[in-house]
C-alpha cells in the first residue's frame, strides 16, 4: 500500500508539472508531439490529435516534447517552438515549475483548514506526570512511581513532557538528578538513562537515552493538538507555510554551497522521500497532505535552479539570449548541455549513494566485502 501511495503521489507531481509546460504550449500554439509520463521505452499510450501521450518503463519524471523544439530541427513553422519570442518560451519552460508551486499552496490549505495533529504541541500539552513505570527500567530502579509529577531535571525546571524528554535524550546516559512531586512531598531521585537502540523512518538504527517512563493522558483525545483554521484564514496560513518552506529551502541550499552544512544533511531523493512518505501515511492524510505540498514545493525551487537540463537552466539561457541579443552557438549550446547532463547525473549517483547510506544498505555493503 504504501509503495502504492508513493508512486501515486509521485506520478500526481510528474503529470502535474508536464500539464503546466503542456497547456502553455498548448495556450501559446505550440504543437505538442509527445506527452510522456517516465522515460525510456513506451509501455501503453494513444494518440490524441497532433500529440502522442505514453506511459515509459521509467517512472522517475517525464517530458514533454514539442516541434521545433530544438534548434537544428525547427523549420520557422508557426506551431514550432523556436519560432516564438524569447518570452512565450519562457513563460512555457517556466508554467512547469509554477503549477507545481501551486499544487503545494493548495496542499497546504486544505491541510490548516481541516486540521491536523501537531505531534510537537501535543507533546508540550501533555504534563510532566508519570502515567507508568515500564518493568525493569532505569526508572523503577531509580525509584519513580506511578502519578509522580517531575519539578526539575539538574536544576532546570520542567514545565511539560516535551522539556523532560528533551534532558533526558540530551543527557547521552549520563546520570541525571531529579526531582520529583509525590503527593505533598519532594522526593529527590537519581536516574541513569539508558541508550537504547531504535529505527528512524529510513530503518536505520540509533541510540537513543530513555528512562522507561510513559505519560499520563496519552491516550485522552483533549490532549492532541490539532491545527485547524477557517477557510480563508488557511489560504493566509498556506501561503505562511510555502514562504517558509521556500526561504528554509533556499537557505538550507546557500548553506550547502557555502559549506555551513553537510550536502548529506541537506538532500534526499526517490529512496528517502518513500520512507517520508511511508511514515506521513501511517500518521495520518493531513499529514501526509502536508508532504505531498512540501515535495511539490521542493521539485519546482529546485526546478528553477540555472543547472541545465533543469527548467532554471533553459530560463537561463533565454535570459542570456536577451543579453546577447541573439542566441549561442548550436555547438556552444550543446557543450553546455552536455556539462549540464553530466552535473546532474552526478548529482543523482550522489543523493542515491546517501539515500542508500541513510537506510544502512552501503553498510551492509562494506560488511560484505570485508
Amino acid at each position: 500500500m504504501t509503495f502504492l501511495i508513493f508512486v501515486f503521489i509521485l506520478g500526481l507531481l510528474i503529470v502535474v508539472h508536464e500539464a503546466g509546460h503542456f497547456l502553455m504550449a498548448r495556450k501559446l500554439g505550440v504543437r505538442v508531439e509527445e506527452f510522456a509520463f517516465g522515460f525510456g521505452p513506451k509501455l501503453c499510450g494513444w494518440k490524441k490529435g497532433d500529440t502522442d501521450y505514453r506511459i515509459c518503463a521509467i517512472p522517475l519524471g517525464g517530458y514533454v516534447k514539442m516541434a521545433g523544439d530544438e534548434r537544428t530541427n525547427c523549420k520557422g513553422a508557426p506551431d514550432e517552438y523556436f519560432s516564438k519570442s524569447m518570452g512565450q518560451r519562457a513563460l512555457i519552460i517556466l508554467m512547469g515549475p509554477v503549477v507545481n508551486y501551486l499544487l503545494a499552496y493548495l496542499c497546504f490549505v486544505v491541510v490548516f483548514w481541516i486540521g491536523a495533529v501537531d505531534l510537537d504541541a501535543s507533546s508540550k500539552a501533555l504534563p510532566a506526570k508519570v502515567g507508568k513505570v515500564m518493568a525493569a527500567s532505569a526508572a523503577q530502579q531509580a525509584g519513580f512511581a506511578a502519578n509522580d509529577v517531575l519539578i526539575s531535571i539538574d536544576g532546570v525546571k520542567i514545565l511539560n513532557w516535551a522539556e523532560m524528554q528533551d534532558r533526558v535524550m540530551a543527557s547521552q546516559g549520563k546520570t541525571l538528578d531529579v526531582e520529583v512531586s509525590r503527593g505533598q512531598a519532594v522526593v529527590a531521585l537519581k536516574v541513569t538513562p539508558r541508550l537504547e537502540k531504535t529505527k528512524d523512518i529510513f530503518g536505520r538504527e540509533h541510540s537513543v537515552a530513555r528512562i522507561g517512563i510513559q505519560p499520563t493522558g496519552l491516550d485522552k483525545p483533549e490532549k492532541l493538538v490539532i491545527k485547524k483554521y477557517g477557510f480563508f484564514e488557511s489560504f493566509i496560513k498556506g501561503a505562511e507555510e510555502l514562504s517558509t518552506i521556500t526561504v528554509k529551502t533556499y537557505v538550507s541550499l546557500w548553506e550547502i554551497v557555502t559549506g555551513q552544512r553537510s550536502a548529506k544533511d541537506g538532500v534526499t531523493g526517490l529512496v528517502g522521500i518513500f520512507f517520508i512518505v511511508k511514515f506521513a501515511a501511517g500518521v495520518g492524510f493531513s499529514f501526509l497532505l502536508h508532504i505531498v505540498g512540501i515535495i511539490s514545493a521542493s521539485l519546482a525551487l529546485f526546478n528553477v535552479l540555472p543547472l541545465i537540463p533543469l527548467d532554471g537552466g533553459h530560463l537561463a539561457l533565454i535570459g542570456l539570449e536577451k543579453l546577447r541579443g541573439r542566441a549561442l552557438s548550436v555547438k556552444t549550446e550543446d557543450i553546455v548541455m552536455k556539462f549540464g547532463f553530466g552535473l546532474i547525473i552526478a548529482l543523482a549517483i550522489f543523493v542515491f549513494y546517501v539515500d542508500f547510506e541513510r537506510i544502512g544498505l552501503i553498510d551492509k555493503v562494506r560488511a560484505f566485502f570485508r
